[in-house]
């Protein structure tokens, strides 16, 4: 195992060896900064702001970058408490970030990893954001009350997904990633809330549409920030990929939560499902045991995934699922990440991201570097 910190992935000479760098205008802070082009096999690991913010830690996974098959990083951008992960002086991000890890040399630390060589991508966590509902309770989701905030069994908030006034805020703290060098931007919780008190909640913003399709009326108002994501960030030249709930690849509906897989891939160059075997409820494909099987889930969601957007005229390249690497609730071996890779390669597609919320990544499961 690769340890990491504490806490709760293809040939490099193929697809990185010579990174072709993309020189962009300068940043309103006057420094020009390079961007690497999205390689054409990514495999990667997160990487958090704690980590990344410690020279330590984050050389450790630099070096299994160059010592195994991995040629991508994501670094946390914003994440699941509000906290942005980098310090800035703009006026619509200052003093909303948060109170975990700021990496201080963000710019200084991307520039390294692109001298590596290393596709680095900004995770932002969107609609939840217990650290910006503080701040702004006006456009929390709320209790049925209308008034109290509403909180999930962790005891996380969320922004409505209708509130607009936040959809700027996500567009300067995604133009600002950019700008510091990040080559991609990816966007995970863009969904309603759920694992709460669902009977007891109210969406201010979002409340007319959903009345007006109970249906597929949460779906319509997540695919209109995805319509405003989109539009908002087409000057930069980013790459905008999107984080989805595994069963968005096997369900026709929208899981309650707003996600409809077609509803997505219009607007995003790349759609990330959380394919996480241990995330799959019991019976799923008629295992009692969905954690002995990882190779048939995976493949089954990403072939179903596969044939939904051939089935919508795009092409099934955009699909570069997160695979599990982390003890949840069984022990994860290293036959179990590499049956995940090879159910991915075996739907045709060649990128995937390991998922470890503490960095500890399964070197023996990983090829060695050529």
């Amino acid at each position: 195992m690769f340890f990491g910190s504490p806490g709760f992935n293809y040939s490099r000479e193929s697809a990185n060896a010579e990174p072709a760098m993309v020189s962009r205008p300068p940043s309103p802070k006057a420094f020009v900064v390079t961007h690497i082009e999205t390689p054409e096999q990514v495999k990667a690991i997160y990487m958090t702001a704690c980590v990344a913010a410690t020279p330590g830690l984050r050389a450790k996974l630099i070096k299994l970058v160059n010592e195994t098959e991995i040629n991508s990083i994501i670094i946390d951008v914003k994440d699941y408490t509000g906290t942005v992960s980098f310090p800035s002086d703009n006026p619509a991000i200052k003093g909303t970030g948060g109170k975990g890890c700021v990496v201080s040399d963000m710019r200084d630390f991307i520039g390294q990893l692109h001298k590596e060589g290393i596709y680095t991508i900004g995770r932002i966590a969107v609609f939840q954001d217990p650290y910006y509902t503080k701040l702004r309770p006006d456009l929390a989701v709320k209790k049925a009350d209308k008034t109290s905030v509403w909180r999930d069994r962790k005891g996380l908030s969320f922004i409505d997904v209708g509130a607009k006034d936040y959809w700027e805020y996500i567009i300067a703290i995604s133009k600002e990633s950019y700008a510091l060098g990040f080559d991609e931007l990816n966007f995970d919780y863009i969904r309603f809330p759920s694992d709460g008190n669902m009977r007891n909640i109210y969406f201010p913003f979002s409340e007319k549409v959903i009345l007006a399709d109970p249906i597929f009326g949460k779906a319509k108002m997540l695919r209109e920030f995805f319509s405003y994501l989109r539009t908002g960030l087409k000057d930069t030249g980013a790459a905008l990929s999107a984080d989805l709930f595994g069963m968005v690849t096997t369900n026709k509906d929208d899981l309650n939560i707003g996600q409809v897989l077609e509803y997505a891939v219009p607007y995003f160059d790349y759609i990330a499902p959380m394919v996480y075997p241990s995330h799959y409820p019991k019976g799923f494909m008629g295992y009692k045991n969905v954690n002995a099987y990882p190779y048939e889930i995976v493949k089954f969601s990403m072939d179903e995934a596969v044939k939904r957007l051939v089935a919508a005229s795009s092409s099934p390249s955009k699909l570069r699922p997160w695979l599990q690497d982390f003890d949840y609730p069984v022990k994860y071996t290293p036959a179990m990440v590499r049956a995940q890779k090879k159910a991915v390669y075996d739907a045709g597609l060649n990128s995937w991201m390991l998922w470890s919320p503490s960095n500890r990544y399964t070197v023996e499961a990983l090829e060695r570097a050529r």
